[in-house]
């Protein structure tokens, strides 16, 4: 049975690009009813067993196992996601930000944030180019261990380096609507001419311009998934007692916490709340990682 990655799920079918080097172009297929018994359906990206039928179409036989998932968007076997935040219209969201970073981090992927419309940005800028309003937020993610760069699809600023983060990788854009993510992609893959909307200045938000999820070739052998944007996410996968693990940078003080288990809010011999107290972790990603927390509570508590 031949094999393939699902590069396309629209309307119930999934477009399967054969790992048949000759087969160029993806086959339509339907995915089993037994998937539906099961309660689990394909993603795009993932890696399957496929059958051919007579019309030329297929039927997904196999979901093969997969290395990473996220719900949302709903893509499988993802090695890097790339955050997509523009620094003005709309405004850089930064509580938003640590929200797609625990999702990233609960799934286990690499990340990079790539700050978006940097020749949108006035003021001047500091000596690596980056604006000096933006300097303090690049310089704090990339202390806690994210790389991050600022592009203009614009200008074609940084566009190339976001293009080799992903050679030979299967790549995510993710971000809320307007931020620019099509626009990077435009600028990475020649002839693409994915569709953009302006930014409404009454909503401060874009429209939304892609309705599906959709791997996109790169020369370099990389693959990128274009992502609906949203502007809010739910934590269906973490819990209280898991969140702290998604803010990479408690880890060395939540070990020496005095209690198991501790939610780093009152609990006496807390080191994450004397380090944040200390400044040696931010008091944003402290509040975001609170307010997070009373999301997870509210949610508990309505189901």
């Amino acid at each position: 049975m031949p094999t393939g990655l699902i590069v396309k799920a629209l309307s119930g079918y999934y477009y399967v690009l054969a790992d048949d080097a000759q087969m160029t172009e993806a086959v339509q297929c339907r995915a089993r009813g037994i998937f539906k018994k099961r309660g689990i359906s394909p993603l795009v990206g993932d890696r399957v067993v496929y059958g051919l039928t007579e019309n030329g179409e297929g039927t997904v036989d196999e979901i093969l196992p997969r290395s990473s998932e996220l719900i949302r968007p709903p893509v499988a076997n993802i090695d890097l996601a790339v955050l997509v935040f523009s620094v003005t219209e709309p405004a850089l969201n930064l509580p938003l930000l640590d929200k797609f970073l625990v999702h990233t981090e609960s799934a286990g992927l690499d990340t990079l944030i790539c700050l978006t419309k940097h020749d949108l940005m006035s003021g001047g800028s500091s000596p690596d180019g980056v604006s000096k309003e933006l300097a303090p937020v690049v310089r704090l993610y990339e202390s806690i261990g994210y790389p991050m760069l600022v592009t203009s699809a614009k200008e074609g600023i940084g566009v190339s380096e976001v293009y080799d983060r992903l050679a030979g990788r299967i790549g995510v854009v993710a971000g809320q609507s307007g931020v620019g993510k099509s626009s990077l992609l435009n600028a990475m893959v020649p002839g693409l001419s994915l569709e953009t909307n302006e930014i409404s200045m009454k909503l401060g938000r874009g429209k939304h311009t892609t309705r599906h999820v959709e791997l996109i070739r790169l020369q370099n052998g990389g693959l990128i998934a274009d992502t609906p944007g949203f502007s809010q996410l739910d934590f269906l996968q973490v819990d209280a007692e898991g969140l702290s693990g998604a803010f990479r940078e408690f880890a060395p003080y939540a070990a020496a916490c005095r209690f198991r288990g501790c939610l780093h809010l009152h609990e006496p011999g807390c080191k994450v709340q004397e380090a944040k107290e200390a400044g040696h972790i931010a008091a944003s990603r402290y509040d975001h990682y609170i307010q997070f927390l009373n999301e997870i509570k509210d949610k508990k508590r309505r189901y």
